[in-house]
């Protein structure tokens, strides 16, 4: 039941990030997969086309999947720290971080990849087209669907480690002292949801921010698709653009994350004292 409790948490976190995040993310999106355009000039440009619809591009698959890809991310990583935790394995501890928290939150990112990529590739595709009428076919869909898969891991199994970390060392800092009191709970033991969520998930994207780059770029279909991840990484630095849609990547994780949190708490707390249920998850 904990478990299950975690992955509906999730589901309602997955589903908060896309209605308040998507216009952020699609201009985010557009920045690294498109052109040089300015945010300015994209916002501009989409909202006379398509009015506030079209920063919602994309929304459907991931209000879809979105709420999968945090349900399994989450889940996943709850579950591998019981798993982790209940057969002794070896604990090691490094900086403050422990090492089982940083294996659950490894597990969540492969969870939430496994999901993403699918899903990330109908998501970013329909925020590139220049076009909103444009279809994809099924045979486009079927040949491309898996572009990026191998990035995609390598920035979730990062981005979720170290939000995981995070969050840990968020918690020992509060105990200590070491966080102003208004971003603490009411105990002192962990930030508050909304703090939690936009703190530690941007220091997380900073983690892997040019990772990012690459994989929209690989699953828009606007770049070679004979160069490799790590080539287009090259490319990226040399042109200055590792950090390409930063600002309204960061703005959009503030708060639609933070948002988020607030959800994933509210039910997480609310479904455990109805079922009578202690929470084991990492947050």
């Amino acid at each position: 039941m904990e478990s299950l409790i975690t992955f509906i948490s999730g589901a309602s976190y997955g589903l908060t990030t896309v209605i308040i995040g998507q216009p952020l993310d699609t201009l985010k999106t557009r920045m690294q997969g498109m052109s040089s355009s300015s945010a300015t000039h994209i916002v501009k440009e989409l909202y006379s086309k398509e009015g506030l619809k079209g920063l919602y591009r994309g929304g459907l698959p991931l209000l879809v999947g979105g709420s999968f890809m945090r349900s399994a991310q989450f889940g996943v990583s709850a579950k591998a720290r019981e798993v982790l935790e209940k057969n002794n394995f070896p604990r090691y501890t490094f900086m403050n971080i422990d090492s089982n928290v940083l294996l659950a939150g490894i597990s969540g990112g492969v969870g939430r990849a496994i999901v993403e990529i699918p899903t990330d590739f109908l998501k970013i595709r329909r925020q590139v087209q220049k076009d909103n009428k444009t279809k994809m076919s099924f045979a486009l869909i079927k040949k491309n669907i898996l572009d990026g898969s191998m990035v995609t891991f390598g920035r979730n199994t990062i981005l979720f480690a170290s939000f995981i970390v995070y969050v840990d060392l968020a918690k020992q800092a509060c105990s200590a002292g070491m966080v102003p009191k208004i971003l603490c709970n009411e105990d002192s033991t962990n930030l508050t949801p909304f703090a939690k969520g936009a703190i530690c998930a941007n220091f997380a994207w900073l983690s892997c921010w040019p990772f990012d780059v690459v994989k929209t770029q690989r699953q828009s279909g606007n770049f070679n698709p004979n160069i490799s991840a790590i080539q287009l990484l090259k490319e990226n630095a040399k042109q200055g653009k590792l950090m390409r849609g930063l600002v309204p990547g960061l703005i959009r994780s503030s708060i639609a994350n933070g948002s988020s949190m607030v959800v994933y708490e509210t039910v997480h707390t609310h479904l455990s004292r109805v079922f009578n249920v202690h929470r084991k998850d990492l947050l």
